[in-house]
Formats: structure tokens, C-alpha cells, sequence
């Protein structure tokens, strides 16, 4: 994870900053939404003064990529200001776009401060079995899809990939973190919680419907991604991503989450809207 995030830069000058990156390597060779939400913030970010961060995206996913080809990441210096900075990023392979966003960042300035509380009753993820122990009957080299991945997954109240368990209701919580300590970078961090942000929140709507995972037939892809960042946290710690879906119809949902902190800080905000085809019966 920690080597596909980090780009490389370009010695290709346009009007534009150029960067380029790798993908990591997926089963079905498309490449996963919340590595290009990452490496675009930090093609961004490689364009900003250090002491001023991002607090919000907004992207569409435009085409799907393929994870065998290289991605060229083209940052537009929209506007530098007093206290924000705006700019474009645009993931390309073989010259065509597959990803468009827009992220602001901003000084650490004082100000109101008030947030959502981390809902109560909630088991702490030493609590909650780890993904093998739902893996029970894969076979091996499925398993290894779920095991290698950077991040440790705790579903409340269970994963939903072969089977929904409990009620059928639009929304979850998931216990999330990468599986070891990477390094103090403040910026890496924030990058790495847009990877985490779109591991799971699509599935506070198929939940709602009882609609796995392993659905024969199941078509499912991000529309666009947005995401506000509050405040600092670690991705090597554990946090708890709630999510829920207000609306889903006409082939598309909506799903929303809070990302908070262990002890209860809310670090994000996330919303979501994907297109899902779930074949009739």
C-alpha cells in the first residue's frame, strides 16, 4: 500500500504537475477506487506548502482502471489564497481519464468546534472475531484475497461477503486500521484514511437488501467519492467507520459514514454513491 501511494514525479511539464504511479495488483485486474482517491491527494499534496493540509475532496470515478497499466496524475494549480489552496487532479492511463477530483486544503486555523458523538454500546474490535474466522470454506487462494490485503476489517455485526447475517437494515459500523505502524507523516496518513474510506461503506446498502458480496451476478461501482477530513488520527490505530444509507433506487445508492478515532474524536466524513445491479430472481 505504503508503495503505491508514494508517486513518482514526472520531468513531463505541461501547464499541469505531472506524477505517475503503479497499482496494486487485484483479482479481477480493475483497479480498486480508494488507491486512486489516495494517490491523487497526495499528487496534490506533493503541489502544497507543508504546513497546509486537505479538508475535502470531491471526485468522480469516470472509467474503470486496470491495475496492470501504469497511472499519470495531472494536478492543476486551480488557486492558492490566504488560507485555502484549491486544486484539480486527474488520474489517466493510456492517455484517457479515469478519475476526476477537486480537493481544498487549508491552514490549521482556531475556530467553533463542536462534533457527532461515536455511538454508544458499541464492542471494541479485541471484542469482535478477525476476517479468517468468517473465511471458514473458501478456498485457499480466496482466503489469501482477504488475508493479504493492508487492512484489518471488524464488522458489526458480521461481514457480508457469503451471507448477511441479522437484520436487514441500511447501516453498520466496521472496526478498521492498516495491519502495521507506518511512519509519522501527518500527510501520509490523511491519504491512507481516503484508501480506508472506500473499503466498505457500499455495503450499508446491499445490507439493507441482504444482498452478499458473493451474489452471482452482482454489478457494483463507485460513482463519486467525497470525503472531509476533521481532524488528525492515525490509520495504524483503530478506528470505527459508522456507515448507513439514506436512499437507494433507480440502480443507484447512497451511503454515508463517520470515521472516528478509538476514543471517540471524529476524524471524517464520507459520502458515496454507487451504481449496484442486482440481478432478479
Amino acid at each position: 500500500m505504503l508503495s503505491v501511494i508514494d508517486l513518482s514525479a514526472s520531468n513531463a511539464r505541461t501547464t499541469e504537475d505531472i506524477f505517475t504511479g503503479s497499482s496494486q495488483s487485484m483479482p479481477l485486474g480493475r483497479v480498486y477506487g480508494g488507491q486512486v482517491l489516495a494517490q491523487s491527494i497526495v499528487a496534490a499534496s506533493r503541489t502544497i506548502p507543508e504546513d497546509r493540509v486537505v479538508h475535502s475532496m470531491h471526485g468522480y470515478f469516470l472509467r474503470p482502471g486496470d491495475s496492470a497499466k501504469g497511472i499519470t496524475f495531472a494536478v492543476d494549480r486551480i488557486h492558492d489564497g490566504r488560507s485555502f489552496s484549491t486544486r484539480r487532479t486527474q488520474a489517466f492511463q493510456e492517455g484517457v481519464p479515469i478519475f476526476s477530483m477537486i480537493a481544498s486544503f487549508q491552514d490549521e486555523d482556531p475556530g467553533l468546534e463542536h462534533q457527532a458523538p461515536m455511538p454508544e454500546d458499541i464492542p471494541g474490535p479485541d471484542d469482535l472475531p478477525d476476517i479468517e474466522a468468517h473465511l471458514h470454506g473458501l478456498h485457499p487462494m480466496s482466503k489469501r484475497l482477504f488475508i493479504d490485503r493492508p487492512v484489518d476489517l471488524r464488522h458489526i455485526p458480521s461481514p457480508i461477503y457469503a451471507r448477511v447475517d441479522g437484520e436487514r437494515a441500511p447501516r453498520q459500523a466496521v472496526w478498521m486500521r492498516v495491519r502495521r505502524q507506518i511512519p509519522d507523516d501527518p500527510a501520509l496518513h490523511r491519504a491512507a484514511l481516503a484508501y480506508l474510506s472506500d473499503l466498505t461503506i457500499q455495503e450499508s446498502i446491499l445490507r439493507a437488501h441482504g444482498v452478499p458480496w458473493a451474489t452471482r451476478g452482482l454489478k457494483l461501482a463507485s460513482l463519486d467519492h467525497a470525503m472531509w477530513w476533521h481532524r488528525f488520527g492515525r490509520v495504524d490505530e483503530w478506528m470505527l467507520y459508522v456507515q448507513e444509507s439514506p436512499s437507494a433506487r433507480g440502480g443507484r445508492g447512497l451511503a454515508t459514514g463517520r470515521i472516528y478515532a478509538a476514543d471517540g474524536t471524529l476524524l471524517a466524513s464520507v459520502a458515496q454513491e454507487i451504481m449496484v445491479r442486482v440481478p432478479q430472481e
